[in-house]
């Protein structure tokens, strides 16, 4: 039987060694893994292949292949990305918010590491690199558990850093992998709050559902998303069809993807034929309600779970709606609270819509694309957060920290 408890119990050592390392031996730690693993390409590769060729033997699961498959150029990525991170602000052991109280007590807050982070996702390696190096810079241990298809990538990738963290004197048990990859495992690993402090699931909506629905540990619910852009009658058409385009069909299986468009019957006529243009040299499939069929014959009627699904494929649900109203009560009803947009010239129903809209992240005339921790400039994330507790958004080093209140003072009694 895999023994997760002393997996967890060196991490939880391991955590309260972090806490006194400085920047300097993280900083060090940190180009020490992006030098490994370019020293490394050919044994990483080579360990690629196997989980590839293991791939390639389950037709079910052949759509992994590409987010499976490493080479040296991705390897160089992650190396370049795990630099990036270095060279980020440290977040950790600032000191805000220092006030002086009517009895003397000077009162503060510390930004802290959360202790030990667990990270159950699905098929990516560079997901290993990322997550470890976003951990590692915060101060934070790490338990990961990737999906069975990548094993052998995952193995050699903990390995190397495990190295480089061993050549700098740094906590080698920072970085942890869970070698048993099978459910009842990752079961218990949901479970294991005496030494994990909160787990972040990366994946489909099938694995975040059961890991918010197994664990006991506190979880960052991150990733589903069916995000909407709605083209508001004042919309600029041409503007919302590149936006459309660009959201759909740019990198169709990344949760900021576009999957459901809102068309205001005032210019539908108009604004539908526009965007189908675009997303037809995409080969990209219209679902769309009776309204959207009689202006478009190519669409494929819709049905409710149409509306609810987050496709992650050249699809896309469509629906003529009345209006504003019409339109964010349909959002906030089918929404996962990840990413929406509204097109348009209006100021006011700009704001609405802003204001209105219960998700992570609302743009006004932008592409859905754009929410990532890169592009909203943290560097990097470990995920998007679609919940309201404690972060929300791309979950940068910032929100892999919490605080804790220091106090000063000089014989006080209450």
């Amino acid at each position: 039987m895999y023994d997760l408890v002393s997996v967890g119990s060196a991490a939880k050592a391991a955590s309260y060694k972090l806490m006194n390392i400085d920047s300097n031996l993280k900083s060090k730690a940190l180009l020490a893994i992006a030098d490994e693993l370019i020293k490394n390409t050919d044994e990483i590769l080579k360990e690629n292949e196997k989980d590839l060729e293991a791939l390639l033997k389950n037709k079910e699961k052949a759509s992994f292949y590409d987010r499976l498959k490493l080479t040296k150029e991705r390897i160089e990525q992650m190396a370049e990305g795990v630099r990036q991170v270095d060279n980020l602000p440290d977040p950790v052991g600032e000191v805000t918010e220092m006030v002086k109280r009517p009895n003397g007590l000077m009162i503060g807050r510390k930004r802290v590491p959360l202790g030990v982070i667990g990270i159950i996702y699905e098929a990516r390696p560079n997901v290993t690199v990322d997550a470890a190096a976003l951990c590692l810079k915060t101060s934070n241990a790490c338990i990961l558990r990737g999906g069975s298809e990548a094993i052998n990538s995952n193995l050699v990738l903990v390995k190397i850093m495990k190295q480089a963290l061993a050549s700098v004197g740094a906590p080698v048990d920072a970085i942890s992998l869970v070698e048993d990859t099978s459910r009842e495992i990752a079961a218990e690993m949901m479970r294991l709050n005496e030494y994990i402090d909160v787990l972040i699931p990366r994946g489909g909506a099938g694995l975040i559902r059961t890991v918010v629905n197994t664990a006991t540990v506190p979880v960052i619910e991150t990733g589903t998303g069916n995000c909407h852009i709605y083209v508001e009658e004042s919309a600029d058409i041409d503007m919302a069809a590149s936006i459309i385009e660009n959201a759909k069909t740019t990198r169709v299986s990344v949760c900021n993807a576009a999957e459901s468009l809102l068309v205001d019957k005032a210019i539908a006529d108009k604004a539908l034929p526009a965007i189908y243009e675009k997303l037809k040299a995409h080969d990209v499939d219209i679902y769309g309600c009776e309204e959207t069929y009689k202006i478009l014959k190519e669409a494929i009627p819709a049905t409710d779970d149409d509306y609810k699904t987050e496709y992650l494929d050249y699809k896309i649900s469509v629906k003529v709606v009345s209006g504003i109203d019409e339109a964010i009560e349909h959002i906030n009803r089918y929404s996962t609270k990840h990413s929406e947009a509204i097109i348009t010239t209006n100021y006011e129903k700009s704001q609405r819509f802003l204001a209105e809209i219960d998700s992570a992240a609302v743009y006004v005339n932008a592409s859905t694309r754009f929410t990532d921790g890169f592009e909203f400039g943290f560097g990097a994330e470990i995920g998007i957060s679609t919940q309201k507790l404690h972060a929300r958004g791309p979950l940068g080093l910032r929100e892999l920290t919490t605080s804790k209140y220091i106090i000063y003072g000089n014989g006080q009694i209450r």
